[in-house]
């Protein structure tokens, strides 16, 4: 059983992928992690600008929110891989989801801090 309301991170991967598929928005799994309780990178990528990279967390009331991973905020792709890798040999339990918007929104709700 669970410690608190959240849900699994599997399963919130999985309803937001779908709803990314459902609105159009090409997006896949990079990197799956742990079911339970993993923690969530999202790869922005605009097309021919770059991609940005953030990481999930909670605000100061508990709620899902996003920091950028970078300070320039949109980097080369090779730089944002780099980074995923050396995450992901730190922390085999993050996922990471690419998502392709040309705008470079978040699909994910949360908002950036």
């Amino acid at each position: 059983m669970y410690d608190d309301d959240r849900l699994p991170t599997d399963l919130w991967v999985t309803a937001h992928v779908r709803q990314c598929g459902a609105r159009g928005i090409p997006v896949y799994v990079a990197h799956k992690g742990a079911f339970a309780s993993g923690t969530v990178m999202v790869k922005i990528v605009i097309p021919g600008q770059g991609c940005k990279l953030l990481n999930q967390t909670r605000d100061m009331d508990g709620n899902t929110a996003w920091m950028s991973i970078f300070d320039d905020d949109l980097v080369e792709e090779k730089r944002a891989d780099d980074y995923t890798k050396r995450a992901i040999s730190r922390d085999p339990d993050v996922w990471v989801i690419e998502v392709e918007d040309k705008e470079g929104q978040n699909p994910f709700e949360g908002k950036v801090i």
